[in-house]
């Protein structure tokens, strides 16, 4: 029996996949869970048009990170933060701190758990923070730490 899945099924396919079953699997799992409907004319139909609908959605977004990533390059926030002695720190520079920056300084809102500090920033100057977009895209936030007047 031919069945479209609606959710992920372990061992068998992902949401929105054609796939082959036993009609007691189908009949007795599948079905009654609202895991699967039975492949009709209708529900084929259906599942080509999500599978067009998703596949534009991916593709604007993909083109939004790329947007994103072309935009960090031109720009650098600058954090202003309080320091003691020999340019250290009171405390460290973290990518909650810079996504908020971002935000402020040129509208960008990137998500701070998207960007990869390899260690904290515990010291003034200038830094290069890597911001991962999604799809294998990836982008170079320049950070400027100077001290707070």
């Amino acid at each position: 029996m031919k069945v479209i899945l609606q959710k992920d099924i372990r061992g068998k396919g992902k949401k929105g996949q054609l796939i082959e079953v036993a009609e007691g699997y189908a009949r007795n799992f599948l079905l009654p869970q609202k895991a699967a409907v039975i492949a009709t004319p209708d529900a084929m139909n259906t599942m080509k048009l999500q599978a067009k609908a998703k596949a534009k959605a991916d593709a604007e977004a993909k083109a939004a990170a790329e947007e994103i990533a072309r935009k960090l390059k031109e720009t650098q926030v600058k954090i202003s933060a309080k320091g003691g002695n020999g340019g250290k720190l009171f405390g460290a520079v973290t990518g909650k701190e810079i996504s908020v920056a971002l935000k402020e300084q040129f509208g960008m809102d990137i998500d701070s758990k998207k960007l990869v500090l390899a260690e904290p920033i515990k010291a003034f100057g200038g830094y290069q923070v890597k911001a991962k977009l999604g799809f294998e895209i990836s982008g170079t936030v320049n950070v400027m730490v100077v001290e707070e007047n």
